[in-house]
């Protein structure tokens, strides 16, 4: 969730509740609590997945998931296999930042085991989901944990549910005047948030959870919920998050937010491919080796307030998507509209349906990569990473993937400039998986990439 402030401004906030204070009824709070241990298998399916984000307001004109549903096929077609919504639940209606057009916030839940009338029924959607798990899709929900609607069920029937700040004043996080925060002290507040996730896995099959700003609710939350959730089903688990910590919680898999960043920087040349490929280290130092890591060139976030795609990266769209498919302990996503090549800011608060006029241009690109990854085991989120180095690694950007004899080679051109050069150890006769056609390679090869090229070798 991202409203009008910057998002470092979200992973920094963890010290606000300390410093302000919260004002609970004595006998309702958290205290002995003893460690709750999560179970951390992935699910069975998860290791080569993609995730596609369907922001539903936005997706036609009517909003609906009788309407959504209609696009299964050819995102069956593409390759999609996890099926993320925004969030279902009934919008609030109080504290709305806009005119009376505003529509509100997915992320002001009104109330959590409510499924928004904008988008159809509770019984619509059911169907939908059994549809499409039918079809081999997943289904995971967003899920907004930190904060509610002021006007959420909760607040009257449970007003002790709420962070109180030292004056006694129910807390408006940041500047999202339209919620307010969620107190993680209170016991009663856990077991009903928790009941209501279940709700959703029990009473109409999702496969798990995106979990929206996971690092401003306690860790400790996170471990009981998500081995209470897993003691029914082996869910999916997605936090928004940059921490290693959220895995210690059992979450599958956390944002890349810091490469996507990397990413917009270096395109604009404000950060060097060195820098880049410090940052890459970093990660796989810093992080679980199990850890699953989303990578993104965009999301509903980053379109609506940072810009799309092609204002972000130019002409190293594709190159970045490139990057964001194949890299290591990579859970990739393509948010709604890609496959169009959508090309404007989808607005937020309003109705701002994404025109498909233009048909799908991009998706034989996503289709060809999501193959790929389903296909060769070197793409797995457990397979090996080995940068390559070769005569221009300063502008060239190359790397190996490999498991159980499977090996993917993907060598990226981050520069503005025309890059020819040599990379020992890619010998072989690969695949070129863009061209289609195989191609002889020898240590001695010269390859030469047009500006924010890419070659992808499929050595299977």
């Amino acid at each position: 969730m991202k409203l009008s402030i910057h998002r470092s401004l979200v992973w920094v906030s963890a010290f606000f509740l300390v410093l302000t204070g919260c004002n609970n009824e004595p006998g309702k709070n958290i205290t002995d609590q003893t460690e709750t241990k999560t179970v951390s298998v992935h699910p069975e399916w998860s290791g080569q997945t993609n995730i596609y984000e369907v922001n539903l307001r936005q997706y036609s004109a009517s909003g609906s998931i009788v309407e959504f549903e209609k696009h299964l096929p050819r995102l069956k077609d593409m390759g999609v296999e996890v099926l993320w919504f925004m969030p279902i639940n009934p919008i609030g209606k109080e504290g709305r930042k806009m005119s009376e057009s505003d529509l509100g916030s997915y992320y002001a839940v009104r109330n959590y085991k409510g499924f928004n009338e904008e988008f159809g029924t509770m019984e619509q959607w059911k169907a939908f989901v059994k549809h499409a798990q039918t079809m081999g899709f997943k289904v995971i929900i967003d899920w907004v944990a930190n904060h509610s609607a002021p006007d959420n069920n909760w607040m009257k029937e449970h007003p002790d549910f709420y962070a109180k700040d030292s004056s006694g004043k129910i807390i408006i996080p940041f500047d999202w005047t339209d919620t307010r925060k969620l107190n993680y002290q209170n016991r009663a507040l856990r077991d009903s948030m928790i009941a209501a996730m279940k709700f959703w896995v029990t009473e109409t099959g999702i496969d798990g959870f995106r979990c929206d700003v996971a690092e401003e609710v306690p860790a400790d939350f996170w471990r009981e919920c998500i081995s209470s959730l897993r003691q029914i089903k082996n869910v999916f688990m997605l936090a928004e998050g940059n921490k290693a910590n959220l895995h210690e919680a059992g979450f599958d898999a956390t944002y890349e937010w810091s490469m996507m960043h990397l990413m917009s920087e270096l395109y604009k040349g404000s950060k060097s491919l060195k820098q880049f490929d410090s940052a890459v280290k970093a990660d796989i130092r810093d992080f679980p080796a199990s850890a699953y890591r989303m990578y993104f060139t965009t999301n509903h976030d980053e379109n609506s307030w940072n810009g799309t795609e092609f204002e972000k990266y130019g002409d190293a769209y594709k190159t970045f998507a490139v990057f964001t498919q194949t890299m290591y302990r990579s859970i990739p996503l393509i948010y709604s509209g890609q496959e169009n090549m959508n090309r404007k800011r989808l607005k937020f608060f309003v109705k701002d349906t994404i025109s498909w006029q233009g048909g799908f241009p991009a998706a034989p690109f996503y289709k060809t990569l999501l193959t790929l990854r389903k296909t060769n085991p070197a793409l797995a989120a457990d397979a090996s990473f080995a940068r390559l180095s070769g005569s221009a690694d300063s502008a060239v950007y190359a790397y190996q993937r490999a498991k159980d004899g499977h090996k993917v080679v993907v060598i990226l051109n981050l520069s503005k400039y025309l890059q020819k050069f040599t990379i020992p150890g890619v010998a072989g006769e690969p695949l070129n998986v863009f061209m289609g056609t195989k191609e002889k390679i020898t240590d001695s090869h010269q390859f030469s990439i047009e500006p924010w090229g890419y070659i992808v070798y499929d050595y299977n």
